[in-house]
């Protein structure tokens, strides 16, 4: 390999790591291809296989077979950055995002039973029903023998008939759409706080002291406004970060709508 080749794969691993270290791209990010570098940069397949294995030599990243090259979680405190306000984002597999962020994820099931009177919960001032038949799962979710998050489900079995007999190892909203054929409409979330002391029956952090926890509320609500899945989660306070994604026709769809008024 001539002098030039070697400068040229170090050249674009740089870029790349610069790219991580300056956050552009995330934990958890798929980073470019081989068949993309090698049209961005116009280089070999060397060249471009080298450039992404000095990078995962250096730690920024891992490869997963069949999926891509993926950005490790590097900070100190290893939080993880979710997202509220992105459709896509609530699509993600929650154990394929610890996987690709560089954590062995390990879910228990407390408890799957169909509930036969149906489920409400308050999101955003507006009370949500699923009537009939439910399936309750909740399970708790690790990352790195870690509890991240505490999670309850509740899911339509009227729109998701024998669901139950699932494994429910797929993301649900995934679920929803490829197995059931359902069109999801809306996504209603709320986020808020709350602390689980030591030896509370709910708490299952299991930690010596005091211990803050997000709580997210959603509902996913089909094209014709049946109420699909209600949720209830405990997010660790301590691991977690969430940030806000907003598109800019929300904004300017709103303003027309004030104009109108």
């Amino acid at each position: 390999m001539n002098k030039s080749t070697i400068s040229k794969y170090l050249e674009i691993s740089k870029i790349i790591i610069n790219r991580i270290e300056s956050g552009e791209l995330q934990a958890g990010d798929k980073v470019p291809s081989e068949n993309e570098l090698i049209k961005t940069y116009k280089i070999s397949n060397t060249t471009a296989r080298k450039s992404l294995l000095e990078v995962e030599l250096n730690g920024w990243v891992a490869r997963i077979k069949g999926k891509g090259t993926f950005v490790l979680n590097r900070s100190e405190d290893k939080h993880l950055t979710r997202v509220l306000g992105s459709f896509n984002a609530v699509k993600a597999n929650f154990n394929e995002n610890l996987i690709k962020e560089g954590f062995t994820p390990k879910n228990i099931i407390l408890e799957k039973t169909v509930m036969e009177n149906g489920i409400s919960s308050n999101i955003n001032g507006r009370n949500y029903f699923i009537e009939g038949s439910v399936l309750k799962i909740h399970r708790l979710r690790y990352g790195n023998d870690i509890l991240l998050k505490d999670e309850t489900r509740y899911i339509s079995m009227t729109c998701c008939p024998r669901i139950n007999l699932m494994d429910m190892q797929e993301s649900a909203l995934k679920i929803f759409e490829d197995i059931y054929h359902l069109k999801l409409d809306e996504i209603q979330r709320t986020l808020g706080t709350t602390i689980f002391l030591p030896g509370e029956s709910n708490n299952y952090f299991d930690t010596e002291i005091p211990l803050a926890v997000f709580i997210l509320d959603g509902a996913v609500i089909s094209s014709d406004g049946k109420i699909v899945e209600i949720e209830k989660s405990f997010y660790r306070g301590d691991k977690y970060k969430f940030s806000v994604s907003a598109k800019p026709q929300l904004f300017n769809g709103e303003k027309q709508a004030n104009q109108n008024a």
